[in-house]
Formats: structure tokens, sequence, C-alpha cells
């Protein structure tokens, strides 16, 4: 009963974080948009990748400028470059997204955590000093709640292959134009020149967008969308926009730290319909040294029916049974299934683990889907929890000789047995 209730727990909290959610305001940012290069762990930036280039900052005036003269000192034009940006100056965001895509460049969005700025703001003047001096710099890479807004967003269509984490954000508004009118100039010439101006941005950012293979319903919609509110795009708009095209988009296994650390993976499924996508999320836990529980979560289908079995594979001969009767909570259903230290074994040797699902209807054939997960990060992520797992429960020893046991006397006719 007590398992049963701790697991009912962990699936609440894992149903308030299984989706990304819109990060903060005014998160803090550099008034500038730094760019440097950035060295990780191994597989920080994704399997057999360990260096990447940082863009991150408010677009400024003369972000074109630098970032051109910074990616020229650079000899590898497939180190990927991750995105955390509010947005800022639009003409800027246009000329280095042209220059992106002179340079056939891979986008993601994430948010670089130097490691010599662990005791600062990540943007106060000794960290920024470290991130524009020019060397390589140590970091840890996390999408979590990573964004890049507004005008970052035309950095981010610049590159050739694009990719949004499920946990990071891609958001549009309309732009703002400001006009300084000197002199005494009547109200009617004013709108005339604004909107003139309006007309020539719209079409500037409808040229652009074009030019870089995006469908035109993405402009349609940021015209829609004021300069003071913020539309974070969907799974479904990215996709369809052709901003994001994979149809399993994942993040790397995560440590989450904690009184009980887990390591953490979410994917997100596109739907046979090809207009919707399906969350979903893995979380390995240790209850001991001796065995492990691993939880497979993820959104609930409102069409569906019948009984689901689901089986993930590391090896043909390690695998994980779950149960048929998941766990329910609100739009999200769980399977939890204890796991052995082979099994575990198995899977940190695994570059994908096979994941197998068998709905069974009454009076209908077995439905089965298959799809493979990456295992990036699950090995580190595991070393640390182990570190911090208890121990397995004592075996009570038996003793030899056995003490001799008296014989009960027999109960009277129509006593109870003892017990």
């Amino acid at each position: 009963m007590i398992l049963r209730v701790l697991l009912f727990a962990t699936l609440l909290l894992i149903a308030g974080g299984a989706c990304a959610q819109t990060p903060e305001a005014k998160p803090p940012f550099s008034s500038k948009l730094v760019v440097y290069l950035a060295k990780g762990p191994p597989n920080a930036c994704g399997a057999g990748c360990d260096h990447w280039i940082a863009v991150e900052g408010q677009v400024d005036q003369g972000a074109a400028a630098r970032v051109r003269r910074f990616l020229a000192s650079v000899k590898d034009p497939q180190r990927p470059i991750y995105f955390h940006s509010p947005g800022g100056a639009v003409e800027q965001s246009f000329a280095i997204g042209r220059l992106l895509r002179s340079r056939k460049a891979i986008a993601r969005v994430g948010r670089t955590i130097v490691t010599a700025c662990a005791s600062g703001t990540q943007i106060d003047d000794a960290c920024l000093k470290i991130k524009n001096a020019g060397g390589e710099v140590e970091a840890e890479l996390s999408t979590h709640n990573a964004m890049c807004n507004s005008a970052c967003g035309y950095l981010f269509l610049g590159a050739t292959t694009r990719e949004v984490a499920p946990d990071a954000v891609l958001a549009v508004h309309n732009s703002k134009l400001t006009l300084i009118i000197h002199g005494d100039v009547p109200p009617k010439v004013v709108a005339e020149l604004r909107e003139r101006r309006l007309a020539v941005a719209n079409q500037q950012r409808t040229a652009f967008v074009s030019a870089m293979g995006i469908k035109r319903e993405l402009t349609d919609l940021i015209k829609t969308v004021k300069f003071e509110d913020i539309h974070v795009l969907t799974r479904a708009e990215l996709y369809r926009f052709g901003i994001d095209t994979r149809t399993q988009p994942e993040t790397l296994w995560t440590l989450e730290k904690g009184a009980r650390p887990y390591a953490r993976k979410l994917a997100l499924a596109r739907k046979d319909d090809g207009t919707s996508f399906r969350v979903m999320e893995w979380r390995l836990l240790c209850e001991n040294k001796d065995r492990g529980r691993l939880m497979f979560l993820r959104a609930f289908d409102d069409g569906a029916a019948g009984e689901t079995t689901v089986v993930m594979m590391a090896r043909s001969d390690k695998s994980i049974a779950f149960g048929r009767y998941p766990a329910r909570s609100g739009k999200f259903e769980m399977w939890s299934e204890a796991v052995k230290p082979d099994v575990i074994k198995a899977m940190l040797a695994a570059p994908r683990l096979l994941m197998g699902v068998s709905t069974s209807a009454p009076g209908a054939e077995p439905a089965l889907s298959t799809f493979e997960v990456d295992t990036t990060g699950l090995e580190p992520a595991w070393t640390q929890i182990l570190a911090t797992c208890p121990a397995p429960p004592a075996v009570a020893k038996s003793v030899w000789p056995l003490p001799k046991v008296t014989a009960a006397p027999s109960p009277p006719t129509g006593a109870p047995p003892p017990q």
C-alpha cells in the first residue's frame, strides 16, 4: 500500500512536468549578444558531441558584425549552435540568419551553463569576461526551459538543421515599430508613414521566412500576435511550418537532483493523424543497489480502447515487461516496474532501447507498435544515482542448529487451532 501511494505521488509530479513550460517573462539575459565556444563532458550535446557554440543574450545593433567575425575563426562549420535569447533587433537577426544559412549551420535551443560561473548569475561581469575572452570554456548544457523568442527565431530559422527539444521553447510575436519624428509633423502624415513602414517590415519578414524554406503560415501567425504578447509554437506548429520536422524529438537522459535523484528522458511521438504529438517520459530511479525502478509515462489517448501492454527491450534476452493496467491521473497514464541490475547494465550498454506497445480490444487482433529511444546521457546519470543509492535490505540469516520445538497440546474438540 505504501509503494502504491508513493507511485501515485510520483505520477502527479511527472504529470505536472511532462511538457515544456513557458519560461519566465523576463529571465536574466546579457544586454548584448554573447557568442563563445564551449566544451562539456562526453556526449553533452548528443552522441559523440562535446563541443558547441553558445549564442545567448539580447540581439543588439552590433550583433551581426560580431557573429560574422567570430564564425570566421571557427573551422568546424558542423559544430552545433545552441541559442538562448529573448530576442532583440530584427534587422540584425535577419543578417545573422542569412550568415548561418551560408554555413549550413546546425541550430538547437539550449542553455549553456559555464562551470567557472557557478557561483554567479551567468551574466555578471566576471562571467561575461570569461565568455568573451576568446577561448573555449568548460560548460554543461540544459534544454529545460531554454528559449529562443521573438527576433531570436530568425537566427534559428537561418540554420539548415533545426532542433527544438521537447522541454525547450521557440516563441514568436509581431515586431515593434519605433518612429523618430523631428519637428511638428501632422498626425495624418505620421500615420501614413507608420503604415508604409509596417508594410515594408512585413514584406521583409515574409521574404526572409520564405527564403529559409519555412511555410508562410508562420508569418500569418506572427501578424496575429501583438508585440506585448508571446506565442509559444506548439510541436504541431513546429512540424507543420517546417521548422523542426522530426517525427520523434527527444531530450537526452538527464539527472534530476533531489532527495531521491532519478534519470529522466522526454520524447514526443507524432500521431497517425500527422497533426498532433503525444508526450512520453521515462524515469529510472534506484530503490537499492540491487534493484532499480523504471517508470514509463505517456499522455492518455481518449480514442484508444482495450488493454495495453508495454515492453522495453535492451537486448534480445534483456527486457522489462510492464503490467497491463497503468495508473491514471488526469491526461496521463503510467507503467512502473522493478528492474534488476543485469537489465540496467544492458540498458547502459545499448545505444538505443526498443519499446513495444501492444493494445488488445475485445474481438480484435492485438495492435502492436514499436519505436526506439536513444540512451545518450543515461550512463553518467545512473552512475551519480548509484552513489547515493541505499544498500539492499539485509537477508535474515538462519540459525543452526534450529532450536527444539515442543509440540503444542491438542486443542479441545470444537476449539479453533492455535494461530
